[in-house]
């Protein structure tokens, strides 16, 4: 049996797909403008454990050295975090470990907008190298998890969990 029909590579070619199918519903989400806001919030807190285990549980592999992720159109990224934190209004600050109650409001270093444009702008990336080559969307997609935005999944998933807990999500 050959690399190609082998079932290792079958697998790994099924769960390549489902993870890029996950990132494109993710991105899809960010991309609409929701009518009820707290559908839309339950929706992506659903969908963000789902991406959390895949991605994950790849392998940390540097993608080869001409497959740099591409910079971040500022611009369109500060739009983007503009539009969410516009939407999120009250639901968009939250308290970091180390921040201070007794500061204030004003002292509220998380925000969800942040959060999820920043896992946007990440999965849209890999979902474009996805096309030309999986293997190194895989690639991209485990080592800016590691030294980015895994934080910001870990933190809208606790922001998301704690808007539950508080039923200002609607399951």
């Amino acid at each position: 049996m050959d690399a190609i029909t082998s079932p290792t590579r079958v697998l790994e070619t099924g769960f390549n797909r489902e993870l890029a199918r996950l990132a494109r519903r993710y991105c899809e989400l960010i991309e609409t403008h929701p009518t009820h806001r707290g559908v839309w919030l339950a929706r992506i807190a659903e969908l963000l454990p789902r991406l959390h285990a895949g991605v994950s549980s790849l392998v940390a592999a540097e993608p080869p050295p001409g497959d740099r992720p591409e910079p971040v159109d500022l611009d369109a990224r500060f739009e983007l975090f503009s539009q969410l934190r516009a939407l999120l209004a009250d639901r968009d600050a939250y308290w970091l470990e180390f921040d201070s109650v007794a500061e204030g409001m004003a002292a509220m270093t998380g925000s969800l907008a942040d959060d999820l444009t920043d896992i946007y702008c990440e999965l849209k990336h890999g979902l474009t190298l996805f096309e030309l080559d999986p293997n190194t969307a895989m690639a991209v997609w485990a080592l800016g998890y590691r030294q980015h935005w895994g934080q910001h999944l870990v933190d809208a998933e606790r922001h998301l969990a704690r808007l539950r807990a508080q039923s200002q999500l609607d399951l």
